[in-house]
């Protein structure tokens, strides 16, 4: 069966065509339909305002109609999120925190004991960690980088993507993650049901892949913190966006298997509205430490907690935070010299992780687009209009 394989390059279908033609229309995002977040953003408003934090993705699309194990439909893929670039074999001070433990994020033992993260952090589906995990001690070990370091604790995390990929037929490979690593750059972040979020569901509706940022004021610091979210989670009744309950005003759409009305159940049974998780990776260029950095990963579950996120029993909402500050700080073998920020004046950061995870949940719904998958199971994208049309009736609308 042909697999589609996409990157963060997008294929050019029209040759000949101008830079401005071949460039997709980029997704309307939440501010652009006039959602009143709070904070002020980096330009991009994406994890990469963050200085040297790059993201790839590799995503996989192939087949249609009844699930057979092992040949598809395959709705899945990877993402990697580089704090240093992946040009930089520099550890960074990290710290990570799990709201519901349902789920996995591998070589976090290690950051809690060392505190340190080496490497990337990749984002798949359940049943790819292993293969993931694998290839990146492959990838560092052809680099040559295993020459001034011993062994190697990947960190990679998983949501589910079950029901509209054919996750027990182990399609993504080591060539996969090989790809999604050497294709991360700095810049804007493609968002929506790309590499690891391919296949997944947020609120019952289409989810996958967001991210966002915020800019501290100079009295704070100036600070950046960036936000990349591979959102899989959520019951549709407890969605708010902006505090509007958009779940219980949007109630149908939910997903349906074909024979499917685009109401409530369709013709089948669909997935249960709490199988699902959320990884978070925060981003900051704050010199903090790694007890520090585990307290702003404690601070994401809060903004999963705005839109309505309750941390279900079935979910795995794991979340790391990294600081690319203090450079060098692991290879200094005699008194390394580290700064941080105090902790009288770490409130901001606080506030900034809780704003750009709630933004980012919401980008990545918006950009997701209406999916079929395996067994002709249908996810829905939240509607932009519907939406603002709910946000305008709560006074919700900056525009």
């Amino acid at each position: 069966m042909k697999r589609t394989h996409l990157s963060l390059a997008f294929l050019i279908l029209a040759a000949g065509a101008s830079p401005a033609q071949r460039r997709p229309p980029a997704p309307e995002r939440g501010r652009d339909l006039g959602i009143p977040f709070e904070g002020t953003t980096g330009p991009l408003n994406a994890i990469t305002d963050v200085t040297g934090v790059e993201v790839g993705h590799r995503t996989l699309v192939a087949g249609s109609g009844k699930l057979v194990v092992g040949k598809g439909p395959v709705r899945t893929g990877v993402t990697a999120v580089f704090p240093r670039g992946k040009d930089s074999d520099d550890p960074v001070f990290a710290g990570w925190f799990t709201m519901n433990g349902n789920g996995e994020m591998t070589g976090t033992t290690w950051v809690e004991e060392s505190g340190f993260l080496w490497g990337p952090v990749m984002i798949t589906n359940t049943h790819s960690v292993g293969v993931v995990r694998d290839a990146v001690i492959e990838w560092v070990v052809r680099r040559g980088r295993m020459q001034s370091d011993e062994w190697s604790l990947p960190v990679v995390a998983e949501t589910w993507d079950g029901g509209l990929n054919d996750i027990n037929g182990f399609h993504v490979t080591k060539r996969d993650a090989w790809a999604a690593m050497d294709s991360a750059r700095g810049g804007p972040v493609v968002e929506g049901s790309v590499g690891g979020g391919t296949g997944m569901v947020c609120n019952q509706f289409k989810g996958g892949i967001g991210t966002a940022s915020r800019r501290l004021d100079q009295q704070d610091g100036g600070y950046t913190v960036g936000v990349l979210v591979q959102c899989n989670y959520g019951r549709r009744r407890a969605l708010r966006i902006a505090g509007a309950p958009v779940g219980q005003e949007i109630s149908d759409l939910v997903p349906c298997r074909a024979p499917c009305s685009g109401a409530r159940s369709g013709g089948g049974a669909a997935i249960p509205p709490d199988v699902g998780s959320i990884i978070i990776v925060v981003a900051t260029d704050a010199p903090l430490l790694p007890h520090q950095l585990k307290r702003v990963a404690r601070r994401a579950a809060l903004g999963v907690g705005r839109l309505g996120g309750v941390a279900s029993n079935s979910s795995g909402d794991i979340f790391i935070a990294f600081s690319t500050a203090n450079p060098h700080a692991s290879r200094d073998s005699g008194l390394a010299q580290v700064s941080m920020v105090a902790n009288d004046r770490i409130t901001p950061l606080f506030e900034a992780t809780v704003q750009a995870t709630e933004e980012a949940i919401v980008n990545a719904m918006l950009a997701a687009q209406t999916m079929t998958g395996a067994d002709d199971l249908t996810v829905f994208a939240l509607p932009h209009d519907r939406l603002r049309d709910v946000l305008k009736r709560y006074n919700r609308l900056t525009r």
